[in-house]
């Protein structure tokens, strides 16, 4: 019988991966084959079919595979000496991704697919509403230190979800540079939670 090496296999499984966001991201699901995928990674249907056996098990994988970083993201924030600071870590993570060229793209078939698969919609929202809770904790903690929200906590978090959702969208347009929408958002943020701007 023979062994699997978890690096190999890992390593086939990120290149597959990577594959399938840049078809997705030019095509969309329905725009997508597995054949398409393929001759992108340069694998044979079997070995696709072996880490995956469907086009929509991998198109769940390529949000599924981003949930621990983001749980590590919030761990982290939440655990800052100072809210503010867990607060800043937190938006940067949910910026993280704003560079890359995919982003668009991927942005659109996802929120496609959520309109019309119900497992992929839940695993979206679950993620979201883990986030929202998050900021919202950080927000509540900023509060009782004295910082003047501009609305009641979690109508703040909402609004750095929302302004962050914005900025994925404007990623596609002409000229988008993703330092400067970061340090805006980031500004933005400074002004829903009172602290000066400069």
């Amino acid at each position: 019988m023979r062994t699997v090496d978890p690096e190999q296999h890992a390593r086939k499984r990120a290149l597959i991966l990577r594959a399938a966001a840049q078809e997705f991201a030019l095509h969309g699901v329905d725009g997508t084959s597995t054949a398409s995928v393929c001759r992108r990674a340069g694998i044979g249907s079997g070995t696709l079919f072996h880490y995956f056996p469907t086009k929509r098990a991998l198109f769940h994988a390529l949000f599924a595979d981003d949930l621990p970083r983001a749980a590590a993201a919030r761990e982290r924030a939440l655990a800052a000496g100072r809210p503010g600071d867990g607060l800043g870590l937190l938006v940067d993570h949910l910026l993280a991704d704003l560079a890359d060229p995919l982003v668009p793209g991927l942005l659109a078939a996802a929120v496609f697919e959520a309109n019309r698969d119900e497992e992929f919609a839940v695993l979206v929202a679950t993620d979201e509403a883990l986030t929202r809770a998050a900021l919202t904790t950080l927000l509540e903690r900023m509060a009782a230190d004295g910082h003047r929200l501009e609305f009641a906590p979690e109508r703040v978090a909402g609004w750095i979800l929302r302004l962050s959702d914005a900025c994925y969208l404007a990623a596609g347009e002409e000229g988008f540079d993703p330092v400067s929408q970061t340090a805006e958002l980031h500004r933005i943020v400074d002004g829903l939670v009172g602290r000066a701007t400069g």
